[in-house]
């Protein structure tokens, strides 16, 4: 039977995590970013699954031929999942697996769903391979601002969307006060509004996975890329890893990361099926 952990048991799984695997689970075990986890065995789990708190996705870990586990997972994805995640909004369920042997397993148990997949790639910052020499030309009007408490309070009402802001925080940290405790960030402001955010998605100890959005119609005019040099400059001035992932189809996010000097440490394939 496939139980869910309560956050002060997650701790149960830090040795079903693959070392060389996606950032996004770690954090979520280590209880640094919200999510909720699914086991085989509440006491002694040999598998389990991630779902992530920004609803971005399941993540597969532990054991991948434990046959127990493998044969509930679909009524389970049935009878609890898709019920809950209908609540929140989602209409697709998104799984990967933590180490690449998870693939074929996913194929088998999930093949009668219409299953799709795509390529998701990684990359790592390094001091060495940062290219910082070259300084970034942007429109007029725009002004690069680190996300600090002041601006995120916004008492003198200077910032017309800070909705936005918070919004962006909140889908991946369970409070403002946690983010601000271990997360960094940067905004890239025009007229009094907050178009383009870069800022510490998940965290695990020195290593800060990059999460990036720019606001539809200020797209296209080089905000992401820099906006991303000053959040990395901080980052490497800390000795803190910047992470980048991102689909190995979102070709403009791959040109910002490497024009960057970000490389490429490993890949990894997702898959999907609609509800």
């Amino acid at each position: 039977m496939i139980s869910e952990l309560k956050k002060f048991e997650f701790f149960k799984c830090k040795d079903l995590l693959y070392e060389q695997g996606q950032l996004e689970a770690k954090a979520v075990i280590e209880g640094v970013n919200p999510g909720r986890v699914f086991v085989d065995d509440i006491n002694h789990p040999i598998s389990g699954l991630i779902w992530l708190g920004n609803n971005d996705g399941f993540i597969f870990i532990g054991d991948e031929k434990n046959e127990g586990f493998n044969n509930e997972l679909n009524n389970f994805i049935d009878n609890i999942i898709i019920p809950e995640a209908i609540k929140v909004g989602l209409t697709w369920f998104e799984g990967i697996g933590n180490h690449r042997k998870w693939n074929t397993t996913i194929e088998e148990v999930l093949k009668s769903r219409k299953l799709g997949s795509w390529n998701q790639r990684v990359y790592t910052l390094q001091k060495d391979d940062y290219k910082c020499n070259s300084e970034l030309a942007i429109d007029q009007g725009y002004k690069v601002v680190k996300i600090c408490e002041t601006l995120f309070e916004n008492n003198d009402f200077s910032i017309k969307n800070i909705e936005f802001l918070h919004s962006q925080i909140l889908e991946f940290w369970s409070s403002f006060e946690t983010f601000f405790c271990v997360g960094i960030g940067y905004c890239m402001i025009y007229k009094d509004e907050i178009v383009s955010i870069c800022f510490s998605g998940f965290v695990v100890g020195n290593i800060h996975a990059v999460s990036i959005e720019t606001i539809e119609g200020h797209r296209g005019k080089k905000l992401a890329q820099k906006i991303a040099k000053s959040f990395v400059t901080d980052c490497l001035n800390n000795n803190i890893v910047p992470y980048w992932d991102c689909m190995e189809s979102n070709k403009p996010s791959i040109a910002v990361a490497e024009n960057i000097g970000f490389k490429n440490v490993f890949n990894y394939i997702g898959y999907d099926f609609s509800f």
